[in-house]
């Protein structure tokens, strides 16, 4: 079996009894980080096998051993007919429709079912389990669709296209992103395809990987983005002639909410000796507050941190679980339960949705603040080099209203949904994959929304030239005019200059340019 296409260089990420980390999620998601089982994991996996085929051979039913599934529960299966069960189970499963899922979602949920597999608790075989860690070392993604779950049972269609894979069947791409059939990249990478035994198709379907998977990687952006959200803010205050004094530490604390403080302190590093703010510094100035989206960004950008430290709680508890049903139970029991049903993972993606939301449209109405002339405090029309003849970054604010709107809409809560399936049986269901989608789509606007301000408020900056701005925000302008952005002069093209500086919020260059000079900021 190969597992040759993870990355040179990554160390491999122990998958065993207890949980994974949300970084540990990132390293092998998106960085293609190498796998590798912990012994006693095996063990434990041996011996709770010997549990599921005493089952099998009993003449009681046991769901998912010796039984149909969902509304067929009632239905005995003859042994013959069992391994038939399981490949039924997988292939009418897997019934996804829509786009592509992308390929780090799809190795976040294969991660997240073999960190299940590996406690034991599922019953599935040793092989079954070590070959789908060879799929995944080798680099092999299974097409997954974008619809298809309804995050009960858990992630049902998403997990049974990825055991469909690991049968030999269905379509996948390799570790090139060639797309093929799954028979024929298993063949390539010497890897055996898996026939499926006794409660093994249930094992492999039966979680919710794909919402947690997405979750993981949401919380590891966003915590990244909202430092972002300090820098923007500190260069609009400072480029508005905004007033520092507001993020002073004693005035956070008579409010203790712990984000806040972080995000006060921030922005208060990012404008330390800054040129600009201490030329308005005098009695000269007669603005007694800045404007909300100036003064009360620390509250904002401060709650988004704390929810998002919620939501990490919560991807922790899940991380920590072993998520089927049937479970086998650590004294050997198999017992059915409802531990699939996604709602605790579901409320906070949706939760995390709202806040990127509101962060994002507190960093549009900064921007739109710089363009208008009655409120930039002597920056001329739009930032517009000739106003009349250039339009400036008019429309670039316009692209973030239209993505503020839709964030907006993205932010109504799937999970207050629910629609009844499999005969009522599964008659409420939590609809977390499609909380998660819908936040993969919100971060991504964030990064863009907060890409503009910072563009536009590196462009506010050079315009106040003499003055000279703090050293910290200072890195970041040279950051942008080191790639081509920001400048301020005629019109050009702005797209590119826009694409540019997303590349640079989401690659962390903005974030280490700013840190080159603070050092860490939290």
């Amino acid at each position: 079996m190969s597992s040759a296409s993870s990355t040179p260089g990554l160390e491999p990420v122990t998958v065993g009894l207890g949980p994974l980390t949300i970084d540990e999620v990132v390293q092998v998601a998106r960085h293609d980080a190498p796998i590798a089982l912990a012994p006693e994991s095996l063990a434990e996996v041996r011996r709770t096998r010997e549990v599921i085929r005493g089952l099998a051979d009993d003449t009681e039913p046991h769901y998912g051993v010796s039984t149909g599934f969902g509304a067929l529960a009632t239905r005995h299966i003859p042994t013959e007919m069992r391994r038939q069960l399981q490949r039924s189970l997988v292939r009418s499963h897997a019934a996804g429709s829509g786009p592509e899922v992308e390929r780090e979602v799809v190795r976040a949920l294969m991660l997240l079912r073999i960190s299940t597999l590996a406690t034991g608790r599922t019953g599935i075989r040793e092989e079954t389990l070590t070959t789908y860690v060879a799929m995944l070392n080798a680099g092999i993604a299974p097409v997954v669709h974008e619809y298809g779950s309804l995050g009960c049972s858990g992630d049902l269609a998403p997990l049974s296209h990825c055991a469909l894979a690991l049968m030999g069947e269905g379509e996948v791409r390799d570790a090139n992103g060639d797309r093929m059939p799954a028979a024929q990249a298993l063949a390539d990478a010497g890897i055996a395809p898996v026939e499926l035994q006794e409660k093994e198709g249930l094992a492999l379907i039966n979680g919710t990987d794909g919402m947690l998977g997405m979750l993981c990687l949401a919380i590891h952006d966003l915590r990244d983005l909202l430092v972002v959200a300090d820098v923007a803010t500190a260069m609009s205050v400072e480029g508005l002639f905004g007033s520092d004094d507001v993020f002073a530490a004693d005035l956070h604390a008579l409010r203790p909410q712990p984000g806040q403080a972080v995000s006060a302190e921030n922005i208060r590093t990012l404008m330390a000796h800054s040129g600009i703010r201490e030329s308005h510094r005098t009695e000269a100035c007669t603005r007694v507050q800045d404007a909300y989206s100036l003064r009360c960004a620390p509250i904002v950008t401060g709650s988004a941190r704390d929810t998002v430290d919620h939501a990490a709680r919560v991807a922790g508890w899940e991380l920590a679980s072993a998520v089927d049903n049937p479970v086998v139970t650590p004294d050997g029991r198999v017992e059915s339960n409802g531990n699939f049903h996604g709602a605790p993972v579901a409320y906070v993606l949706d939760f995390l949705a709202i806040v990127a939301a509101d962060v994002a449209s507190m960093s549009e109405r900064r921007t739109d603040r710089f363009l208008d002339k009655a409120r930039n405090h002597g920056l001329p029309p739009f930032l517009a080099d000739d106003p009349g003849v250039d339009s400036g970054h008019m429309i670039a604010q316009y692209t973030q209203a239209a993505i503020v709107s839709e964030m907006k809409r993205l932010a109504a809560p799937a999970s207050v949904d629910s629609i009844p399936s499999s005969a009522m049986q599964e008659d409420h269901v939590s609809m977390g994959w499609s909380s998660a989608r819908k936040l993969r789509r919100s971060v991504d606007g964030l990064s863009r929304v907060l890409a503009v301000e910072v563009l536009t408020a590196a462009r506010g900056i050079q315009l106040r030239a003499p003055l000279e701005p703090a050293p910290a925000t200072a890195s970041v302008v040279a950051t942008l005019t080191a790639s081509d952005a920001g400048r301020p002069g005629p019109d050009r093209w702005l797209a590119p200059e826009i694409e540019t500086a997303v590349g640079l919020v989401v690659d962390g260059s903005i974030r280490r340019a700013a840190e080159a000079v603070t050092g860490p900021l939290a």
